[in-house]
């Protein structure tokens, strides 16, 4: 049952990340409220307000069927601009940064919330003015109605303007390579404060009864407690294969666990069903679920940034400083992921990217398209100097592969540089790196 809930839970969590969720919840509140309007005028809610309190009435037909059309007019104007707004804002992330950050604009809900008051706006606007209905040989004038349209279309030109101001900040890169580093980081201080620092020796798993995904997709999410669950009922334990965020091809196995279980087979296969129906599929990607994309997204801006059509080394050097953060607070997570039960016995064993293929993979894609440029390659190096001083590399045993990268780097810039006050700047930089490294490892110039 949990993990019904669990898969329902994650369904809601997908559509709201749908550009059209939650205009449609405010749209049909604006309609259910015209409706509530509409009773009331029926009730002579605007008679009573007309002998107690006529300030508050519109009482003009003809005024309040021309407040109305302009209303709805205006409001149709508003409502494509903003939408047109949007899907240029969604295509110049795409063409000038990266297309794996656009579920994360789609998904702006304040946006969304604007939008929404545009649309609930226009269609109670739309039934008011419908409502002035012919009563004998004039016609009844919904005038509180109107005079609520009249303050709902201030909302809307509020709402415009804050709407220009958001905007004109989400479309500018370092707005949107900050959003996606908080996001990384609320994600991996969360990981970290869960960790238990305890010393697991978890078996081997390569003999371990192995469950094979029933539909492709990215692994979007894990329902561990579900899973916990199985696996204290039926004395199992579980090793998920894939890390968070793969792509997993039908028939690949995403779950290995040993335990006896002690029916017939149909329980094992009922077994086996409720396991792997505790992992999520999802064609999208998103942040929240995956701190690995963070990397990515914001190596995939340097890089972009630093092709010969953009050519905005400015903006890569700003990237690498969001990373070097990045790493820092990877520094402090564990490569090995237990879940454990109240007596602290590990019974899960998540797969995780290691720190090393981690840093591997941004600085590859990063050697490979900064490696000509001088001052990326000097950012490097900073990048670099600060993490080999923190005191979480200490800890670790992080500092080994920190330091093979150093060296991939300066291999890679020694042979694209021929001037030699370049030259000179990348042998500094390994100077000062030597001064903050043990003796054992070699920076031989």
């Amino acid at each position: 049952m949990k993990s019904y809930l669990y898969k329902i839970w994650n369904s809601l969590e997908k559509l709201e990340s749908n550009i059209a969720f939650y205009p449609s919840i405010i749209s049909a509140l604006g309609l259910m409220f015209a409706f509530v309007m509409i009773y009331l005028e029926s009730r002579g809610v605007s008679k009573y307000l007309v002998e107690h309190a006529p300030i508050l009435v519109v009482n003009n037909t003809e005024t309040a069927r021309s407040l109305l059309t302009t209303f709805i007019a205006g409001l149709i104007s508003i409502m494509v601009f903003s939408f047109s707004m949007v899907m240029i804002l969604l295509n110049q992330a795409s063409s000038n940064f990266s297309p794996r950050v656009l579920p994360g604009l789609i998904s702006n809900r304040r946006h969304q919330t604007i939008l929404g008051i545009y649309n609930a706006t226009l269609l109670y606007c739309i039934f008011i003015l419908v409502s002035i209905a012919p009563h004998g040989k004039s016609y009844q004038v919904p005038g509180f109605s109107v005079l609520l349209s009249i303050i709902f279309m201030t909302l809307s030109l509020g709402a415009f303007i804050y709407f220009i101001h958001s905007i004109s900040q989400e479309i500018q890169v370092n707005t949107m390579m900050d959003k996606i580093f908080r996001a990384s980081k609320r994600r991996l201080e969360h990981l970290i404060d869960s960790e238990k620092h305890i010393d697991v020796d978890f078996e081997e798993t390569s003999d371990w009864k192995a469950i094979s995904a029933v539909s492709t997709g990215y692994m979007q999410d894990v329902n561990l407690k579900s899973l916990m669950t199985l696996a204290e009922e039926h004395q199992l334990k579980i090793a998920i294969v894939p890390v968070k965020g793969a792509y997993i091809l039908k028939g690949l196995p995403v779950l290995k666990y040993k335990g006896k279980v002690d029916k017939d087979k149909d329980d094992d296969l009922d077994l086996e069903k409720r396991l792997v129906e505790a992992i999520t599929f999802s064609n999208n990607e998103l942040i929240e679920d995956n701190y690995i994309l963070a990397f990515k997204q914001i190596t995939e801006i340097a890089l972009k940034a630093m092709s010969p059509g953009i050519n905005d080394p400015g903006t890569c050097i700003n990237a690498i400083d969001y990373l070097t953060e990045l790493f820092a607070l990877r520094l402090q997570k564990k490569d090995r992921s237990y879940y454990y039960n109240s007596d602290d016995e590990a019974l899960i064993h998540i797969q995780t990217v290691s720190f090393e293929d981690l840093l591997y993979n941004v600085m590859a894609a990063m050697r490979t398209y900064c490696k000509h440029d001088i001052i990326v390659v000097q950012k490097l190096f900073v990048m670099f100097q600060y993490l080999l001083q923190t005191e979480s590399v200490l800890n670790t045993g992080y500092k080994e592969c920190i330091i093979k990268e150093v060296i991939h780097l300066r291999n890679d810039a020694l042979n694209n540089h021929q001037n030699d006050r370049d030259i000179e700047v990348i042998k500094s930089y390994i100077a000062k790196l030597k001064n903050v490294t043990p003796s054992e490892y070699s920076f031989d110039i």
